[in-house]
């Protein structure tokens, strides 16, 4: 095996996941370059993303359906999404989705407990007859020709069609029409057989009831879990098309969500069939005029087969594919055109870790990140860690024993060693005088290394930020080794540090060693500032075991004393360093810098004949700034562009009477430190301005300083006092 070097190892990973940052909840991290990973497709711009429609592929215990299951619960948290799920597997007799499901105040519909008149007056015509048609074909597939489906046409006239026992007999003895009931009644016969299948034999309870029994349209989420189903019977596409033709024709239309989401969960099922296959394909090419996405959740590709079902696949702009085996992981690149290292990839990811490709150029490594709730509600290996748990107890019984006798064995000596150490202590003797240190280390020393280099990076001070990370690397190297998690952990400051600088490409690189050394040392494993609680990864697939079991170590007193005097000796080597001329200069700047610094820089422009405001507004810890435009009511459409931030507005016709408003819009974006200008592209259209055609814009480059620029003719922009004040 040969290996490299940490910096070169870094240039060998992929970095396509280094440039392009989606916005939206937070599903995990990068694994080729550690960085955190986003996405909410209906948040994306619909110049890169074209469609929100989303597929998932794995195995047994890949991750898939916990990472929907996760993305849907941040997605309704975090933006009102609703969903409807299609589920037909899960542990104890009933679907997977059901925890979550309860946990988020929705509704579960148990197959079997319910029955649907898809006849019903509460149903409009057409949906009438697209629903019985799509029963037929269920379960009869050549039952419909252009004679049948006359005589199904005729009979869903008749006064007998208020249920489905009524529609057989009113094909089986039709009245006269256009053609003579005869006629009718022999084109009918194959529709008639293929519906009682519903009234009379093994479907008979599902959609032969009086009432439509259709649900509410305002719950956050509907589960329809038919995991007590037959999988192989035509049960579940007869109530999939059930399903899709509620949701069409009157889920949708009335919801009133930003965003709505149909999961199929088990998706070959539903695919396979020809009738359910025509309505999902219909729902997937007209996903983006209703405002909806499908999100289908299956195990290979295989089970498709070769036919249009697996056409469908090709429809959905975001993929997720967590393990497969070779064969299938190159089906799988094939039909998603994935490069050939990701196909490589797939066989040998870990749980919780995926392939991700959105759009048609982004493709990443991704570990979903959970946190303890979520782990709970989207278990679905409880009996298989209840069986290992009862395989290792003997075993851990058995070493109980000798545990403790290793136990009792130990504490005698470290007794005798913390009496020695006390006495040395409570004397003023020197602990350290065997290595060669004379005098006594405060009780409080701190370890602040880290946050100094970075804090020093926010404030300008690159190059001491550069030196103070290379300095505690070195020191780390040398007390703990090349490879130990406090020297690795310097990879990650000084990537922060880079970035901080303005070197976005270092920073890459840094985090990319970091992710391909194997070490979990990046941000979801530190504390947040705001005290929030800590992301990780959710339980493995082993038996958990007590952390009492297994206590670390503690390392001796005194070894750590050389550590800690080397941290304050080379310290105070660095002070002596940072009293140089140059760094003199530096702070000479950055003072000048902090006497100007306003933190705000409003203009006021004219585009397009209409007066427009723009604003931005730093906020207090200088991270992030808040970018804002505010246009006069002539104007018919606005938009402001600031790096992968976007916000836009078109007024609609005013009716009589109404009175003009003004459009006001809003991004915010991060910044390296408080002093950095900042962007924003203001596009407006006048009154003139017809839908179609493009609006004009300026760009503009604010200032912290009250300042602001125009871009392409480096004119200085008036300040607009009355909005600082």
């Amino acid at each position: 095996m040969i290996r490299l070097p940490s910096s070169h190892a870094a240039i060998t990973a992929p970095l396509v996941a280094s440039s392009t940052a989606f916005p939206g909840i937070p599903i995990g991290r990068s694994l080729l370059d550690g960085r955190p990973f986003h996405l909410s497709p209906a948040m994306v711009d619909d110049r890169v993303l074209p469609s929100t429609n989303s597929l998932a592929l794995g195995g047994l215990g890949s991750g898939k359906s916990t990472t929907a299951k996760v993305r849907g619960r941040r997605e309704h948290l975090s933006h009102g999404h609703q969903y409807v799920v299609v589920d037909s597997f899960g542990e104890e007799n009933a679907g997977e989705w059901v925890p979550l499901t309860r946990d988020l105040n929705g509704k579960v519909i148990e197959a079997g407990s319910f029955t649907l008149n898809p006849v019903s007056e509460l149903f409009p015509s057409e949906v009438r007859e697209h629903l019985i048609r799509s029963l037929i074909v269920a379960v009869e597939p050549d039952a419909l020709n252009a004679q049948a489906a006359h005589a199904l046409q005729h009979a869903l006239n008749h006064p007998k069609a208020t249920s489905l026992n009524g529609l057989v007999d009113a094909l089986v003895e039709p009245e006269d029409g256009r053609w003579p009931a005869a006629d009718l009644a022999a084109w009918g016969v194959g529709a008639a057989i293929a519906l009682s299948r519903y009234t009379e034999g093994s479907l008979r309870g599902l959609f032969d009831g009086d009432n439509a029994g259709l649900p509410e349209t305002d719950l956050p989420i509907i589960t329809f879990d038919f995991s007590r189903l037959d999988r192989n019977s035509p049960a579940i596409p007869s109530l999939m098309a059930a399903v899709a033709c509620w949701v069409e024709h009157v889920w949708l239309p009335q919801s009133t969500a930003p965003h709505r989401h149909l999961v199929l969960e088990e998706a070959w099922q539903i695919l396979l069939s020809p009738a359910t296959s025509k309505l999902i394909q219909r729902l997937l090419k007209y996903s983006r005029k209703m405002g909806l996405s499908l999100d289908v959740v299956m195990h290979t590709l295989s089970d498709l087969g070769t036919g249009p079902a697996q056409d469908l696949a090709r429809l959905c702009e975001v993929a997720h594919v967590g393990r497969l085996g070779p064969e299938e992981a190159a089906l799988v690149g094939a039909l998603l055109n994935l490069p050939d290292w990701a196909i490589a990839r797939i066989p040998t990811l870990d749980p919780g870790q995926a392939v991700w490709k959105i759009g048609p150029d982004y493709v990443d490594i991704i570990q979903t990140v959970i946190s303890e709730d979520e782990a709970r509600l989207t278990d679905t290996s409880s009996r298989r860690r209840m069986a290992q748990a009862l395989a290792v107890e003997q075993d851990t019984l058995d070493l109980e024993a000798e545990a403790e006798a290793e136990a009792e064995a130990d504490a005698d000596v470290d007794e005798d060693q913390e009496q020695d150490v006390t006495v040395l202590l409570e004397r003023g003797q020197d602990c350290g005088a065997d290595d060669g240190w004379d005098w006594e280390m405060p009780p409080n020393v701190i370890d602040t290394r880290h946050q100094d280099a970075i804090q020093a990076a926010r404030e300008g001070r690159c190059s001491e930020a550069a030196d103070l990370a290379a300095i505690g690397e070195r020191e780390d190297i040398h007390a703990h080794g090349i490879n130990s998690n406090e020297a690795i952990s310097w990879l990650s400051t000084r990537a922060k540090v880079a970035e901080l600088c303005g070197d976005r490409d270092q920073a890459v690189q840094l985090r990319a060693t970091v992710a391909r050394m194997g070490k979990d040392v990046d941000w979801f494993e530190q504390a947040k500032d705001d005290g929030a609680p800590q992301w990780h990864r959710g339980p493995d697939p082993v038996a958990p075991v007590s952390p009492a079991e297994y206590e670390p170590p503690v390392k001796a007193r005194r070894r750590t004393w050389p550590y800690l005097a080397a941290v304050a000796a080379l310290a105070l080597a660095a002070g002596g360093v940072w009293q140089s001329a140059a760094d003199d200069k530096k702070e000479q700047a950055h003072q000048e810098k902090a006497a100007a610094y306003k933190g705000l820089s409003v203009t006021e422009v004219n585009i397009d004949g209409v007066t427009t405001k723009a604003r931005a507004e730093w906020s207090e810890d200088g991270r992030t700034v808040i970018l804002s435009a505010r246009v006069d009511e002539e104007a018919k459409f606005a938009r402001i562009d600031s790096g992968e931030q976007t916000a836009q507005e078109k007024v609609a016709p005013l009716e009589e009477g109404q009175i003009p408003m003004p459009i006001r819009l809003e991004v915010k974006v991060p910044v390296g430190d408080r002093y950095e200008a900042v962007r924003m592209t203001v596009a407006v259209g006048g009154p003139h301005w017809k839908e179609g055609s493009r609006a004009p814009g300026r760009e503009i480059e604010f200032r912290p300083d009250r300042t602001a620029t125009d871009v392409k003719t480096g004119k200085q922009f008036k300040q607009y006092y009355s909005r600082l004040a």
